[in-house]
């Protein structure tokens, strides 16, 4: 038996050469992820999970004692959150909604998990 690796390879476009953060966010896409964002307290940070992740499969990612008592997801879309000027700003515009383990996860997602210790 012979074993092969096979690297994917993807060209850069004129303009993301100037630009590598654009570059990185192409790659990133094309390999099959997204991001999904915690913010608040010491951290604000972007979770990578596969494309098409659940809620549930999305709050394994963080810790897995959140995946094993999950309740819901409190979920706020990026446009609604830039749009509100913040997290505290959209709760009270009424942005921010729950989600059961079955919702998929959208690309920058702000989301904070409820679950149960």
């Amino acid at each position: 038996h012979q074993f092969y690796t096979a690297k994917a390879v993807s060209a850069a476009e004129p303009e993301e050469l100037h630009n590598p953060d654009a570059l990185m966010v192409r790659a990133f896409a094309e390999s099959g992820y997204i991001c999904f964002l915690t913010v608040g307290g010491k951290e604000n940070r972007a979770w990578p999970v596969r494309n098409g992740s659940t809620a549930w499969e999305a709050a394994g990612t963080v810790h897995t004692d959140i995946q094993k008592g999950f309740i819901r997801a409190e979920i706020i879309s990026f446009a609604d959150f830039i749009e509100a000027g913040g997290e505290t700003q959209a709760k009270r515009a009424g942005k921010q909604r729950l989600e059961t383990k079955q919702y998929v996860m959208q690309d920058y997602d702000v989301t904070n998990f409820r679950f149960n210790k």
